[in-house]
């Protein structure tokens, strides 16, 4: 044992010196920053306050185009050649022509702009265009609109959990996001230090500095102290982004007063707000607007107010539990034969033929985690996957945060276990004859071979 872990410290600490190691955990924390930050300060910069010039030949939008703080009118009159002359002469936005139509034919309408004009300022003035004529088919129709409008129903459930220790609010948007994020970050952990034991091997083969030290330590001690070193250089770097990322994040925000970009559960509130606000959108006077405004930021703090009361209902000592678990697990799992295929090649372009079958699986849960198990986390095919040691890290991690019996935890945690144990069996059998063999190309039958040869 104490060689191993004199082999875990020299892993541990020659890596963590190397520059790439600390470059790149303190460059991760600010490209995180910078991805969360420079598109709304970019957006501070944007012009989003556009003047329209508006040329309304057929009448029926007169005085109904209102400007906002985003978007301004300016009504023009005489021909459409005029227009274009005037238009020219400033440095407003677009000129809008609308000819002479009907509203049960209303076609023909055009912007003109020196430059293309925006997908967003062409759905903006689409958009209020139809709400008009919406409103004027109404009026022809003999139909009242606010009528209308109060008979829409705008119902929404609430999912409560039943427990033994009561009930529990739950939201499936927080649910499956606290599954999801936990199972990637697993996936990315195991190919990013999985592959660098592999390297590892093949580097200290190929430069003959393992014939030396297995002179000292025997392979298998080699293998597992080098997995667990490397284990040790990923959860520092893990807790070091995660402090970082923390302290840059929040240090910018206080400094330049930006606010960061809109959260999935913010996009989930304001698309709401989208589907249940369209009569708002066709409001013209200042009070209703405001009145409007406040609705808005009411629902979006009931959506906010549910998603923080779900995050609380969470098992947060549970989930963090299962994800240092299944985190170590999988990448142990993986990790001894990342290091036997290290062991049996001589480069990195051999590797490709052993590497495909071990990440097959990985990369099979990878996505029946974003499609089969966030929909049914307790169907079937859920169940199996988070039992089968290849698969369970991620797909089990999908399915914690929604609840899985205690019995089905223990028995998957256990299968990891011993999947484990086999997998290094194995590994440490392949890597005792691989790491001293050289100028030979290995295949799967030649594998076979090497775990019943007695050295």
């Amino acid at each position: 044992m104490d060689k191993i872990w004199l082999i875990i410290q020299r892993e541990y600490i020659t890596r963590v010196r190397k520059k790439s190691f600390l470059i790149m955990t303190f460059l991760t924390p600010l490209l995180l920053a910078a991805f969360m930050i420079i598109p709304a300060w970019l957006a501070t910069f944007s012009d989003s306050d556009d003047t329209i010039m508006v040329l309304d030949e057929s009448g029926l939008f007169a005085d109904k185009l209102i400007s906002k703080d985003e978007l301004k009118f300016v009504t023009l009159g005489g021909s459409l050649e005029q227009a274009k002359l005037a238009y020219k002469e400033t440095d407003n936005t677009a000129l809008l022509h609308i000819p002479k139509l009907s509203i049960e034919n209303p076609e023909g309408i055009k912007v003109y702009a020196k430059k293309n004009t925006s997908i967003q300022t062409k759905l903006k003035l689409e958009n209020m265009l139809e709400k008009e004529v919406e409103n004027q088919r109404f009026v022809a129709s003999g139909i009242d609109r606010e009528l209308l409008s109060k008979m829409k129903a705008n119902i929404s459930i609430t999912a409560v959990n039943l427990s033994d220790e009561g009930e529990k609010d739950n939201n499936a948007f927080v649910t499956s996001g606290a599954g999801i994020v936990a199972a990637v970050i697993i996936y990315f952990f195991i190919f990013m230090y999985g592959v660098q034991i592999m390297r590892g091997v093949i580097e200290e083969k190929t430069n003959r500095i393992v014939e030396i030290m297995i002179s000292s330590v025997k392979p298998f001690q080699l293998m597992m102290g080098k997995i667990i070193g490397i284990a040790g250089v990923g959860l520092t770097q893990f807790l070091l982004w995660l402090i970082l990322s923390s302290i840059v994040v929040t240090g910018v925000q206080a400094a330049f007063g930006i606010k960061p970009a809109p959260t999935p559960i913010e996009q989930m509130a304001a698309g709401r707000e989208a589907a249940t606000g369209e009569t708002q959108e066709v409001q013209t006077t200042e009070g209703e607007v405001a009145a409007a405004d406040a609705t808005t930021d009411n629902e979006a703090n009931a959506v906010m107010g549910s998603a923080f009361k779900a995050i609380g209902n969470l098992n947060i000592p549970l989930i963090i539990g299962c994800f240092l678990f299944y985190f170590l697990g999988g990448y142990l799992l993986y990790g001894s034969l990342f290091g036997a295929i290290g062991a049996a090649v001589d480069n990195e372009t051999d590797t490709q033929q052993f590497m495909f079958p071990i990440t097959i699986p990985l990369i099979i849960s990878f996505i029946m985690s974003y499609t089969v198990v966030i929909q049914n986390p307790d169907g079937p095919v859920a169940f199996w996957m988070s039992m089968i040691p290849f698969t369970s890290p991620i797909i089990m991690m999908v399915r914690v945060p929604f609840g899985v019996p205690a019995w089905e935890l223990a028995l998957s945690m256990g299968l990891l276990i011993l999947g484990f144990i086999i997998s290094t069996w194995i590994a440490g059998r392949i890597y005792r004859v691989g790491i001293l063999m050289y100028g030979k190309k290995v295949n799967y039958k030649e594998l076979s071979k090497w775990l019943f040869y007695r050295v």
